[in-house]
């Protein structure tokens, strides 16, 4: 089992310290597998994020109310679409009423892209979580949510 005090090879001033510096590693670990996973499909995992939002609207949504649903908020959320767009995985129209105000909405081949993601096994970027129990992964879950309130 690795040990964060060997990939870091350092020592911390307290538990505390070793905990918050596992996390952000971890994390940076963690994203940099997912990238890797996503690669071959054409998408960043910010883009992978938007279509998965746009999907689970399961109809039009504002630019705005996209940004705020965003995993890893990003100030270029508008770039991102644009590429999708260019790609043909979202559809975009703008309000009638305002228009600086945009929707968007995942197209059909969106869809599609984000079926053949889901129908690849999950264990070829994520094995890795069959090394905690759910109750283990509960409790760090907790830990996490109590550290941001």
């Amino acid at each position: 089992m690795s040990c964060i005090d060997d990939d870091m090879n350092t020592k911390f001033k307290d538990e505390k310290h070793r905990f918050l510096s596992n996390i952000v590693f971890t994390a940076n670990w963690i994203k940099h597998r997912f990238e890797e996973f996503i690669k071959p499909f054409g998408i960043s995992p910010q883009q992978f994020n938007i279509l998965r939002i746009l999907r689970g609207a399961k109809d039009w949504l504002s630019m705005n109310e996209v940004k705020d649903r965003m995993v890893e908020k990003s100030p270029n959320a508008t770039r991102l679409c644009d590429k999708l767009l260019e790609k043909g995985l979202l559809e975009r129209v703008r309000c009638e009423a305002d228009r600086r105000m945009v929707h968007l909405r995942i197209s059909q081949k969106g869809l599609d892209l984000l079926q053949e993601i889901d129908d690849v096994d999950e264990a070829t970027y994520a094995d890795f979580k069959e090394n905690v129990s759910d109750k283990e992964a509960r409790l760090v879950s907790q830990i996490l949510d109590k550290l941001r309130s």
